[in-house]
This record gives C-alpha cells, structure tokens and sequence, in this order.
C-alpha cells in the first residue's frame, strides 16, 4: 500500500496546469444531435456517404452493443459515462480541402502552430517547401470527427501506398477495407470496441503492397476540440508480404473541467516478411490532482502476424 500511495503523492505533485495543449480551437461545428441511437449511426454514416454495407456493418454493432453491459474496473472510481449526453459527430466547417496554405482554414493553421509545429515544418508537410535532404513525414491530421489535412497521397500513391482517411478508403477501395475490416479486433471484441464500431467517424486508412518499402513515414494527429464530443477513430493498416511502413500516432485534447470520451480501434495485419513499426504517444490532458477533467482512454489496440517472418 505504501507504493500506491507513493504513486498517489507523485500525480498529486503534477502540475496539470502545465498542459501545455490545453487550449481550445474557437470554431463553429456541425454537429449530430447528442445522444446515441439507430438513428446517430444513420447520420454518421450518411455523411460519409457510406454504401449500405458499410451502414449494415454499424448497425449490427450498434444493436450488438445495447445488450452488452460496461464494464467495471476494479480498483478504479470515475464518474459513469452517460452515452447519451454526448456528440458522436462534429467537424469543423466549412470544411476545405487542403492543397496549399492558402486553403487551410486560418483557425486549423493556428492549431497546428499552437501544437508546437511551426510554420516552416506546416509548409514542409503540405509539400509547399521540401528542404533538400530534410527527413518528411505524411500526416493525416484528424480533427474531433473528420481527417481536415492528408499529406503526401500522391507521392505515396506512385510508390503504390494508399495513405488516406479510412472514410474515402471506404468507398475507394471497398474490396480491402471489407476484406480486413473487424478481422483483428471483431464488432464482439469488448463493450467500447463494439461502441467504436458502431459510431466511428474517421482516422487513417494504410495499405502498402507486396516488397514495397513505405517512403516516408506515416503519422495521425488526433485533436479533440468540440466541448461533450467523443472521438472513436478506427486505424486499419496493412502491410502485405514482404513490406514495410513506419507509422505514429499523436492525440491532445482541450483542458476542460468535464470528461470526454476517447474510445478507439486501431488493427495492424502483417503478411509473410512485412513489418509495421507503430507507435503512439497518447499525450491527453490527464485532469487535475483532484481527479477533475480529463479523457477516458479506453482503446483497444491489436496487431495480427499472418505471415512467416512478420
């Protein structure tokens, strides 16, 4: 006992207010009506213009996860969740596509400056500046609800890397996304993966083909803004046989005196002779000494070797 309270004293000595990505985005959203039902899974997948499997696929999990119940943690004391006062969808908007500066919306630009990449780097990631000999990294920049920023497709596209939201990936490329989709981490895994399945909105999608070494590295950046919204993104990569792809993954959030939810699915598939290096720096404001605010982090995070040597 004296070592748990040992742990206590020393989170009790954080400075939370320190947090130095604490600060909120002000920007209008669109936003789904709180709470969840049929009716929520419909809207979500109405605005990512989803085919009907896809929407049969949620519904499934939704009418899965009203008869599980949530589970209790031993040894852990939080206030319970109430899943019906929360936004399961919120974008910024309008919403633009990125293809120079002078298209990022000014308030996401700012955002990614607070988060401490300046400007030059910002310029370097668009493909606007490429110092010669400086290392890139493409990034898929997905902000509460929706990818705002993926950089490098088309580069990556001719090296035969598909690098992009998993909501295109969706209706561009049905045949891989059904094909290993929920194959990792089943829609009957657990109580918030069922959730994430039912109501995810974005994240990244990767698929790097036999013997192709990935170019650059990848890499998400998840920001939470948007007050009583929970984010569910669902990572799916895949390395086929004999590839390899670097990938990283980055979350902040506001500091707020509420908890919000942050209940993601990330799958990785390896074939024979592939690798994925994947890491992931959960960097949510942790709430103050006092146990107030902060993110309830319950993701589920798989990876499959399918293949000799993966």
């Amino acid at each position: 006992m004296a070592a748990v309270q040992e742990t206590v004293d020393r989170v009790r000595e954080i400075d939370v207010d320190q947090y130095r990505y604490g600060f909120v985005t002000d920007i209008e959203s669109d936003k789904a009506p709180k709470g969840l039902s049929e009716d929520i899974v419909r809207f979500i997948s109405a605005k990512k213009n989803e085919p009907d499997w896809m929407l049969q696929w949620r519904l499934e999990a939704y009418r899965r996860w009203l008869t599980m119940d949530e589970p209790v943690w031993a040894r852990v004391n939080y206030p319970k969740i109430d899943f019906q006062d929360l936004y399961y969808y919120s974008a910024p908007k309008p919403k633009k596509t990125i293809g120079s500066l002078d298209e990022i919306d000014p308030d996401i630009l700012e955002t990614y400056k607070k988060l401490g990449i300046p400007l030059r780097e910002v310029e370097m990631l668009e493909g606007v500046v490429r110092p010669e000999g400086e290392r890139r990294i493409a990034v898929d920049a997905v902000f509460d609800s929706v990818s705002v920023a993926t950089t490098f497709q088309k580069e990556l596209k001719q090296a035969g890397v598909i690098f992009m939201p998993i909501s295109e990936a969706i209706r561009e490329h049905p045949e891989l996304v059904r094909k290993y989709l929920g194959t990792v981490v089943p829609t009957t895994d657990n109580y918030y993966a069922t959730l994430n399945s039912a109501v995810f909105p974005d994240s990244s999608f990767v698929y790097v083909p036999p013997g192709v070494k990935c170019p650059m590295e990848l890499s998400t950046y998840f920001r939470i803004n948007e007050r009583n919204t929970g984010q569910f993104e669902r990572t799916l990569i895949i390395a086929d046989k004999g590839a390899y792809v670097s990938y990283l993954e980055g979350c902040t959030a506001p500091q707020r005196d509420e908890n919000q939810l942050h209940a993601a699915v990330v799958e990785l598939i390896t074939h024979d002779d592939a690798e994925i290096k994947y890491w992931t720096v959960q960097n949510w404001y942790p709430g103050n000494c006092e146990g107030k605010g902060g993110i309830y982090n319950f993701v589920t995070k798989r990876g499959d070797c399918r293949g000799d040597r993966s």
